[in-house]
């Protein structure tokens, strides 16, 4: 860590911050409008409430009328710990100002934080890049559709995008990447908000752990390396994984004490299937899916429907058979379930003992190979998932807009994906970079495990994916 007058080190930070801005009026006004322009449309012409933002919801109503963190269940309010409680919050804060399910105004305040992610994630292409990566990260950053898309979206991606952002960009600062004041006090103020703002993304979604983990472990190699330089070197940087830990999980203090208080559960995040304590969770049929699952149709036209509706086994690929015994046996598994559309215990055994036979027989298959197709389609998928296209866009039998929206989508993932790629080649030299990259190696493996592979999972790591394509802007100034 370096020790600079601090005085003289703000000084500089300001006035480089001030250059930037002040050369590059005319550019940052047009980008901001544009990106404004881009939201806004999405909020008016394409708002996205779905099932899962009414559950939220009424968890808010619930909170913020009867003091019961619950959902409604047969007009009773029934206390759950199946969703953390960062985003009910939001939504019962903008509800008691704006007005009962006013999702409008919760779409119009995401735009607010979605902007400032793009002012992050420029600061950081600033911080270890150049000015003009800066400029090409806001650039980004504005105008990228998948971002604007799911500001105007109920759900939690717009905020867990910006506190991932919001400790990445401190995390720069306390490892004195940039023009930023370092002293001692500063560094551990911005060790303190980068662990604050982790807490505020595992409170949203428990997934917001691995950003902590690769923050931890980057902090664990500068200590190891600061000790074989010297003891008195390594104090700051186990401080700094001390405050940063300590930050990051002090949030969830109150949460587990209330579910051990309220449903006698030791639960610090939430249930890995986000069941409550009176639902089955089907262990045996999630461990079937992620036999063959590896895309986001299936999750669509199988996972998702089960428990209560339909399955068809014909909409099943050919690698969830192994054989036509294997595939008969299938096909009285699902004719016994569509029978009622409930998943009981003896059937869901059923599918459990089906998913054993299939791991027994194809090891690599279950614990390599669908994992790793399964983080490509997550990746290099059309984010059309809030839209009404047909996820199975490459039969081309959709109308001719929606395959167009299709091919369109896909090829600007693409795009940002190929610049990432080619900016970690340019980039790989610059101090910080193994950060992101640890981030994105840790959150897509995650990722892989999971039985629905749905794209949306993977625009955590879009902030820094921005970041690393920016490096190919970059030019000294």
């Amino acid at each position: 860590m370096h020790f600079l007058d601090p005085e003289i080190a703000a000084k500089r930070y300001s006035r480089c911050v001030r250059d930037l801005v002040r050369k590059n009026a005319a550019f940052f006004i047009v980008a901001a409008l544009a990106a404004v322009a881009l939201r806004l449309f999405f909020v008016f012409r394409y708002p996205a409430v779905i099932d899962d933002s009414k559950l939220y919801a009424n968890v808010a109503e619930n909170w913020l009328q009867h003091g019961v963190y619950g959902v409604t269940n047969s007009g009773q309010i029934m206390p759950t710990l199946s969703r953390l409680p960062g985003y009910p919050a939001f939504l019962a804060v903008i509800f008691a100002i704006f007005g009962i399910e006013n999702f409008r105004a919760v779409l119009l305040i995401q735009v607010v934080f979605d902007l400032a992610t793009c002012l992050l994630v420029a600061d950081m292409a600033r911080r270890v890049f150049s000015p003009r990566s800066a400029k090409a990260a806001y650039l980004m950053a504005g105008l990228c559709p998948f971002l604007a898309n799911y500001a105007a979206a109920a759900l939690t991606e717009t905020l867990e995008i910006f506190f991932t952002a919001l400790a990445f960009d401190f995390a720069l600062r306390g490892l004195g990447i940039g023009e930023n004041p370092a002293a001692t006090r500063h560094v551990y103020r911005s060790w303190l908000i980068c662990g604050l703002s982790i807490g505020g993304a595992i409170l949203l979604r428990p997934d917001g752990g691995i950003l902590l983990a690769a923050i931890e472990l980057c902090l664990g190699w500068k200590l190891l390396k600061a000790i074989k330089s010297g003891r008195d070197n390594a104090i700051p940087w186990l401080k700094a994984a001390i405050l940063v830990g300590v930050c990051a999980l002090l949030p969830l203090v109150p949460w587990t004490v209330r579910n051990l208080r309220t449903l006698h559960r030791f639960e610090p995040l939430a249930p890995r299937y986000a069941t409550d304590s009176d639902e089955l969770v089907m262990v045996g049929f999630n461990r079937w899916v992620k036999t063959w699952t590896a895309d986001y149709v299936s999750v669509q036209e199988i996972y998702w429907n089960v428990p209560g509706e339909e399955i068809d086994v014909t909409k099943l690929p050919r690698r969830a058979f192994d054989s036509a015994q294997q595939k008969q046996l299938t096909a009285e598994l699902f004719t016994d379930y569509n029978h009622d559309h409930d998943m009981t215990p003896e059937l869901d055994a059923r599918f459990g003992d089906l998913a054993a036979q299939r791991v027994r027989a194809a090891p690599m298959r279950y614990y390599v190979w669908l994992p790793f197709l399964r983080i490509a389609d997550m990746w290099l998928r059309p984010r059309t998932e809030l839209s009404s296209a047909d996820p199975r866009w490459w039969e081309f039998n959709d109308d001719a807009r929606l395959v167009a929206l299709s091919l369109g989508l896909g090829a600007i993932n693409l795009l940002y994906v190929v610049l990432a790629a080619a900016g970690l080649v340019r980039a790989r030299a610059f101090f910080g970079i193994g950060l992101f990259v640890l981030f994105l190696v840790l959150r897509s493996a995650f990722l892989g495990t999971l039985e629905n592979p749905e794209p949306r999972y993977t625009l955590e790591g879009y902030p820094a994916a921005i970041f690393l394509a920016s490096a190919i802007f970059h030019r000294a100034e």
